[in-house]
């Protein structure tokens, strides 16, 4: 198992921010990594329950993944658990994922913890993706 904690600081408030970490609404505007669009989607994470997200690329390939959200605490943190599908639709190992938020002297702070990801490729794969998520995170929420 691997586990995987990116940090990054954004300009505005925890409370913005959350929202833009929870709320389906503003999740669709950074969700996935740079080059895919999210096609098909449940992303609400204010709730608890399911959730997935469908991203294709510009060449038409799609990548599900979906998980259940197991906490929400409005403005510091929600987690949800993370399972890619298979090309017959089948959830293939399971993961859980953090964000937390906290203040900082000029904005607010999130920390993504992704945790027991299956080895140091699939966490290797995971920073990359991630990163680039909350690049486009960084454009949105500024």
């Amino acid at each position: 198992m691997a586990d995987l904690r990116l940090e990054r600081d954004y300009p505005v408030s925890p409370e913005a921010l959350f929202a833009w970490v929870s709320d389906g609404t503003k999740l669709l505007q950074w969700w996935g990594p740079e080059g895919v669009h999210v096609s098909e989607h449940d992303l609400d994470f204010s709730r608890l329950g399911p959730w997935y997200s469908t991203m294709e690329n510009g060449e038409g390939q799609r990548f599900k993944v979906s998980g259940h959200v197991t906490h929400v605490d409005p403005p510091k943190s929600v987690g949800f658990t993370w399972a890619w599908h298979d090309d017959q639709d089948q959830r293939g190992a399971e993961s859980h994922v953090t964000f937390s938020v906290t203040a900082t002297e000029n904005g607010a702070r999130l920390v993504l913890d992704h945790r027991e990801l299956a080895d140091a490729d699939a966490a290797a794969n995971h920073e990359q993706g991630w990163t680039s998520s909350l690049r486009k995170l960084g454009t949105c929420c500024t």
